[in-house]
């Protein structure tokens, strides 16, 4: 199964609703699925992360991996998302060096979840 980045496609990075004018956090999944993704990567597309104080929100999820939340994106740092997320699914365990990570998933992590104990 490949690794998932969830976007939150609600985010509104505390933008007043505006009439026919997309939300950023659907601007942010825009500018992402517009690039093709690395092999082994899903860019899955979902209501909320309840991360709404911190801007548009995506995070990273594999099997038996550690799962990320990052907040405070945008649009702006598609590129730099699909290199972390990229690296991250090439992880068995989604422990990406520090030193690896792009700046934005080094100094805009929110959240680093254990994985999920399968049954022995």
């Amino acid at each position: 199964m490949p690794a998932r980045l969830h976007v939150c496609v609600t985010c509104r990075a505390g933008e007043a609703a505006v009439e026919g004018r997309p939300a950023a956090g659907a601007r942010l999944y825009a500018a992402l699925t517009a690039q093709t993704p690395q092999p082994g990567l899903r860019i899955v597309p979902v209501e909320c992360l309840s991360a709404c104080a911190t801007g548009c929100a995506v995070a990273l999820s594999a099997p038996g991996a550690w799962s990320y939340v990052y907040g405070r994106l945008t649009d702006a740092d598609a590129a730099a998302i699909l290199e972390g997320a990229a690296r991250y699914a090439a992880t068995t365990d989604g422990l990406v060096p520090w030193r690896d990570r792009p700046e934005i998933f080094r100094k805009q992590s929110l959240a680093r979840i254990p994985p999920l104990e399968t049954a022995p």
